[in-house]
């Protein structure tokens, strides 16, 4: 199967793609590197990603994987998911014309200057999963479940913890169970399949 092409990936996202295509030839007049990470364009130096380019329901734009370092008076960037995203922050768009090259190129210019100079956000990997009642329950039930769960790296963990406690309802807790007991049993994050 061959390899799609930022182009082709640009192009699933019709609404957005001229914005796209705009928000991409600003990035590639840097020093930084067009790869393809997650089925989206992402943009590095030296191997480490800086920048990535995506379209979405309501919009798109540029996230920055560092972005919590960038400096934004003006409040312009935003966090994609508060309280659970501590380094990433996104530069959103919902028509071309609310793009401004200049501040684009100037937050991008801090992240390839931070990225140069080591600066990154330190984030504790190691922090013990906050497991929701659910999942305690289900540990009681079966010990070798939850041996199985303690196997797992502190960051898959969290993953299922969060997975089940940010569902609102019962009904979608249990399912979310339901869906997740395999997976644990199988010694998997329940990110994997979208890791390289």
């Amino acid at each position: 199967m061959a390899k799609k092409t930022v182009d082709q990936i640009l192009s699933k996202h019709p609404k957005w793609e001229e914005g796209l295509a705009r928000l991409r030839n600003l990035l590639i007049q840097t020093d930084l590197k067009e790869t393809i990470k997650w089925n989206m364009p992402v943009y590095t130096i030296d191997g480490k990603n800086v920048v990535g380019l995506g379209g979405f329901k309501h919009h798109f734009g540029i996230w920055f994987f560092q972005g919590a370092l960038l400096h934004d008076s003006e409040g312009k960037l935003e966090n994609a998911q508060e309280g659970k995203t501590k380094a990433m922050r996104q530069l959103r768009f919902s028509s071309i014309e609310e793009i401004d090259d200049t501040v684009v190129l100037g937050f991008v210019q801090q992240a390839i200057d931070n990225q140069k100079t080591g600066k990154e956000v330190k984030i504790d990997l190691k922090r013990e999963a906050k497991i929701p009642p659910l999942l305690k329950e289900a540990f009681s039930e079966d010990k070798e479940l939850k041996s199985q769960f303690k196997s797992l790296t502190p960051g898959r963990q969290r993953e299922y913890a969060e997975y089940i406690s940010e569902a609102k309802q019962e009904a979608t807790k249990q399912r979310r169970l339901e869906k997740i007991i395999p997976l644990i049993q199988k010694g998997v994050g329940l990110n994997d399949k979208y890791q390289k």
